[in-house]
């Protein structure tokens, strides 16, 4: 079985193979209308055959793109996460032009060992190499790929602004019209964050409220949860019926954040003097998804449930439970379940007639 987490890592590397592979289409065919029935390149004189390039530079560029989207990824991502969008865009584009040039340069000397039958490490090879990689046509070809760089890049750090799977349905036009769905909410909120946000200050707060969302980020990966908004210290999680439900992993969701925070006690009250805690509601039902604005465009969700949900997890301070699951979900969840419930009763909440009945996780 392929983890969540690894799933998403390939989601977000495919991309760049794809980009590569449409530029390098894009670049053998002007290459085939520039040079027209030529079978040689007029600046190096060496063999060009149309057939061979349709087929082979599609192919090593796709399989570059990969290797790059990879290194993006899983390394060279984690290492300018601080910067600025723009800054990031130019270190990053910047260090893989530095490598796709330097695989270039040994690509040529290679190929110059091979005609001529020297040593690699000859003068005469590296004499060769050096007029080849200041020659106009080898410029270029740097200039193209740096083109395709900065896209793949800009793309890239969009992607993370913006959500993975919200650019992907942006690009699809999945909800350019309404679409009525079941999904499972959970709105979780840290306590007492005004009185944490006034005792440290509201600048060293942030950064607290950074470190924080970053460590809850891993559980919601891997229990296939989907980040809908972020507002002030609290994360609304949705989950699409099906992904919620298997292996009931919008409420292991909130035990894994719950672990993972534990696990960080000594950085926070080392940094911080505190450790954040959070209370949480659970609901589901139906909502209308789609795209909305002008100025900017979103893709939200409407419908009674959000505010259900809203209302049980402000019940949470009342009920002296750091988590509220309502009756409609607990129905839906698989059983036998892996953790302790309790049942809470019936309550009605702020605003709404009709009575719900709320539970609470206890333990695993």
């Amino acid at each position: 079985m392929i983890s969540p987490k690894t799933k998403r890592n390939i989601y977000r590397i495919i991309p760049f193979g794809l980009m590569w592979l449409i530029f390098s289409i894009v670049y053998t065919l002007l290459e085939r209308g520039i040079l027209g029935h030529s079978n040689h390149y007029p600046s190096t004189g060496n063999p060009y055959n149309f057939r061979s390039a349709i087929y082979l530079t599609p192919i090593s560029a796709t399989l570059t793109g990969l290797f790059l989207g990879t290194l993006e990824v899983l390394y060279i991502h984690k290492w300018f996460r601080r910067l600025s969008f723009g800054k990031k865009i130019f270190f990053k584009s910047t260090i893989y032009l530095i490598i796709i040039s330097l695989f270039l340069i040994l690509v040529t000397a290679f190929s110059n060992y091979l005609a001529r039958g020297t040593s690699l490490f000859s003068k005469q090879i590296w004499d060769a190499v050096w007029v080849f990689s200041l020659s106009i046509p080898f410029l270029s070809i740097l200039v193209y790929i740096g083109a395709i760089i900065i896209v793949t890049q800009f793309y890239a750090e969009v992607s993370e602004n913006v959500g993975l799977g919200v650019l992907r349905n942006f690009f699809t036009g999945k909800y350019l019209q309404p679409v009525e769905e079941e999904r499972i909410f959970m709105f979780l909120d840290m306590k007492s964050s005004t009185t944490i946000a006034e005792s440290m200050g509201h600048v060293r707060y942030f950064e607290m409220l950074k470190t924080y969302y970053a460590d809850l980020s891993e559980p919601i990966i891997e229990y296939l949860g989907e980040v809908y908004q972020y507002v002030g210290d609290e994360i609304v999680v949705s989950w699409r019926l099906k992904n919620g439900l298997q292996n009931n992993n919008c409420i292991h969701c909130f035990l894994a954040m719950k672990a993972a925070l534990h696990l960080q006690t000594d950085k926070y009250l080392k940094q911080y003097g505190l450790l954040p805690t959070f209370k949480a509601g659970f609901h589901m039902g139906k909502v209308t998804t789609g795209e909305i604005g002008v100025i900017k465009k979103d893709i939200i969700f409407t419908g009674d449930v959000l505010n259900t949900t809203a209302r049980i997890q402000d019940l949470c301070n009342q009920y002296g439970v750091d988590n509220l699951v309502s009756n409609e979900l607990i129905k839906q969840l698989q059983r036998p379940f892996p953790f302790q419930i309790k049942d809470l009763g019936e309550t009605t909440l702020r605003g709404r007639g009709e009575k719900i009945t709320l539970f609470s996780i206890l333990s695993v």
